[in-house]
């Protein structure tokens, strides 16, 4: 319609292009021109907010992979003190990196064993990385990439299988956690000693029950056994 191709010739046609084809042109103009705008104003705005957060970010921490895993990692960053500008996420997915954009989290949308993504989170100041990716072989290359680019930064990654922890830990990780591993190891020890599994799952669940912290040792404390100190203590770590 409005080509000539097709023309209202009756009264009854010229009436339905007035009244109807007229005004669904120039709607359907309006919403194109202004879900182009609104897409490109988002897109400065997220470009505008990760320079602004470029420039003066440091020792920050870099989440890749926004799924379970990262998610619960972001939480216990932040239950750990860390300010939410100093938390970036990596992410693939786009719903994920909605979801994490959501939170008020920088996010750096790109697959994290990409070196020019995670260049793009400022790695190389980082002082940890996260890797919650969700297959093992992604967790490889994220770790490789990342220990390249950030020699310095404390690497922690998630893994499914026990197998492919002297691969990773290979990989430059400082520490590798067994995630399918510790899940079927509860699920064993709650069938004969439940209280054990329920104090496990209290140290894990941020800001309730029992809390495991790192503290420095107090001059007054040197010399002690533990048992006499004021506070229960789990372990002494000497000379890491």
């Amino acid at each position: 319609t409005g080509y000539g191709d097709i023309t209202p010739v009756s009264p009854g046609a010229r009436l339905v292009n007035v009244l109807i084809v007229t005004p669904a042109r120039a709607l359907f103009l309006i919403i194109l021109v202004g879900t182009t705008l609104e897409v490109l104003t988002e897109r400065s705005r997220e470009q505008f907010r990760i320079r602004r957060w470029r420039s003066r970010v440091r020792e920050h921490v870099v989440v890749c992979g926004y799924g379970t895993k990262g998610r619960s990692a972001v939480a216990a960053v932040l239950e750990d003190g860390t300010p939410l500008d100093r938390i970036v996420v990596v992410e693939l997915n786009g719903n994920a990196a909605k979801e994490a954009t959501a939170r008020g989290l920088v996010v750096v949308h790109g697959s994290s064993s990409r070196s020019e993504v995670l260049r793009q989170a400022e790695i190389s100041t980082a002082k940890a990385v996260v890797v919650a990716t969700d297959t093992d072989d992604a967790t490889v290359l994220t770790v490789l990439t990342a220990r390249e680019l950030a020699p310095e930064a404390w690497i922690v990654a998630a893994v499914r299988e026990t197998e492919n922890i002297p691969l990773v830990r290979q990989s430059g990780a400082d520490q590798v956690v067994v995630s399918s591993a510790t899940a079927g190891r509860l699920l064993g020890l709650s069938t004969s000693a439940p209280q054990l599994v329920t104090v496990v799952e209290d140290l894990l669940t941020a800001s309730t029950g029992i809390a495991l912290t790192v503290r420095p040792v107090r001059p007054e404390e040197v010399g002690r056994a533990p048992g006499e100190l004021g506070q229960p203590v789990a372990a002494v770590v000497r000379g890491g």
